[in-house]
């Protein structure tokens, strides 16, 4: 066999070659996996008034957590973050949209309400908590836009779960969201809805919807 025709045959193998490398290359590359996206940024906020400081303004034991965006990142805080059902007493877990604070004075909260349930069993609380996060980042309300977030609200007397939503007075959005939740947490008994503005001037607040 010539010289030439060892030189010809080598580079052609040396070319097949790297084609199955490249082609190896790219069949790797579309096996990793890309995250799973979520339609928005989700942050957690913890607050702690179990032991509230003398003279602390309302508020001031908030506490921003993580902010995330991918349902991998989701589930791995999940897993480490602390249920609700084991939080001392007189404290709240809080889930939102990021750019929102968990507060009436929230630009996005100042005219909105909330859906409230009560819960008699820790067990009940850690389930519906669970089940109100999947369906919010996962877009599951057809009024998404209108809600704020969850709050998971730790008593000594009862624990409660509350539902933020942006404008109060628009009655049919909130009793959208309101009849839609009740299916995803699986509860039947009757919820109600209450305005943000109606906490801030009264020390019992009124209903003013209810499913």
């Amino acid at each position: 066999m010539g010289e030439g025709k060892m030189e010809t045959e080598a580079s052609g193998a040396a070319a097949a070659a790297e084609e199955v490398i490249v082609a190896g290359g790219e069949v790797a590359a579309e096996t990793i996996k890309k995250p799973n996206r979520l339609e928005r940024k989700w942050t957690f906020w913890f607050d702690n008034q179990s032991k509230p400081k003398q003279g602390a303004a309302w508020g001031s034991s908030l506490r921003k957590g993580y902010t995330f965006d991918t349902v991998e990142d989701f589930w791995c805080l999940y897993d480490q973050i602390i249920k609700p059902s084991r939080l001392p007493g007189n404290a709240d877990f809080h889930l939102f949209k990021d750019g929102i604070e968990p507060k009436w004075e929230d630009p996005e909260c100042a005219n909105g309400g909330k859906w409230s349930v009560s819960c008699s069993k820790r067990t009940n609380l850690d389930s519906m908590w669970l089940e109100t996060l999947m369906a919010l980042i996962g877009e599951q309300f057809d009024e998404s836009d209108e809600i704020c977030g969850v709050v998971a609200s730790v008593r000594q007397r009862q624990d409660k779960l509350a539902l933020w939503t942006k404008n109060a007075a628009n009655e049919a959005a909130q009793m959208g969201i309101g009849r839609r939740w009740k299916e995803i947490i699986d509860v039947t008994d009757k919820i109600t809805y209450s305005f943000h503005d109606d906490a801030r001037r009264e020390k019992s607040v009124k209903s003013r919807y209810n499913v």
